[in-house]
């Protein structure tokens, strides 16, 4: 007998993250022996970093989610990436779906075109410096300054109605000015003829070398903030990460298409209506090494 769906899905989400996550990381460490085969020496460790790994398996969970729902549901939706120094992330999953191959086609679908991604990452004179720039395919923003993801988001939805755009933001991102505002954007957001945004708050507690307020609230002080923003709040954390996070956008998903069913199938006004957000608690630097 076939396995359940969840038990397949979870499986291929685990297989898929090893893969990407260990892409991410080899991006911002290697220039050469990507695959591990000799042992690691100096000579194979790229000078200098520029990137965060931090960030970047909180990514490839929250992309691989999205991707996931984006097949079940066949739906339209647009990704912003907020956190800062992200790009190994969005370049393993654009390398894993085939899109970087399609566009740049020295980048080939095999382990030769994954290794030439490997040491071009934010190297001297290559295509892929060490954040996402207009090169990058399918982006439209070069923030080049944090703090302005959201409000982005909001601009691609205005008065496009079948499209959700998933905001991802970092906890240190959160704590910018622009961000600070953008959050009361959903007051305007007309559920009738505009698509929808659904912020994915990523909080894994610090910011360079500094806690991050986000990280040290609790669960209840996050909600209640979030509600006050107006917006429904909805936690996501371990241990079944994988899965939580995979209940937790289709359940945003389902919200969001019941908000904009009641908005376009009623003629009065739907006022302020309360749409989800996503706060995504996981460690700094999980998935590394642990001592």
């Amino acid at each position: 007998p076939s396995q359940p769906r969840n038990t397949r899905v979870l499986a291929w989400m685990k297989r898929y993250l090893r893969y990407v996550d260990y892409v991410g990381a080899a991006q911002l460490y290697l220039k050469d022996n990507y695959l591990l085969k000799s042992p690691l020496r100096g000579e194979h460790i790229k000078p200098r970093i520029l990137g965060h790994w931090g960030t970047v398996p909180g990514l490839n969970l929250i992309y691989a989610s999205l991707n996931y729902l984006i097949t079940q549901k066949k739906c339209e939706m647009l990704f912003v990436t907020g956190p800062g120094h992200g790009a190994p992330a969005n370049l393993a999953n654009l390398f894993a779906e085939k899109t970087i191959s399609e566009f740049y086609p020295e980048f080939t679908y095999d382990l030769q075109g994954m290794g030439k991604l490997i040491h071009d990452f934010s190297w001297p004179y290559t295509r892929f410096p060490s954040h996402v720039t207009p090169s990058v395919p399918g982006s439209i923003l070069e923030g080049g300054e944090l703090g302005y993801s959201l409000a982005t988001a909001f601009g691609a939805a205005l008065d496009n109605p079948n499209l959700i755009v998933a905001a991802v933001i970092g906890d240190g991102e959160a704590e910018t000015g622009p961000i600070a505002t953008a959050w009361h954007l959903n007051k305007f957001l007309n559920p009738k003829t505009s698509g929808a945004v659904l912020p994915i708050v990523h909080i894994n507690g610090f910011k360079i070398s500094n806690p991050t307020l986000f990280g040290t609230m609790s669960d209840k002080e996050l909600h209640d903030l979030f509600w006050g923003y107006g917006y429904q709040p909805m936690i996501v954390k371990g241990p079944a990460l994988e899965e939580n996070m995979l209940n937790a956008v289709e359940a945003a998903y389902n919200k969001i298409r019941a908000i904009q069913k009641k908005a376009r199938s009623s003629k009065a006004d739907v006022i302020k209506p309360r749409w989800p957000v996503i706060l995504l608690r996981s460690p700094k630097g999980w998935k590394g090494i642990h001592s």
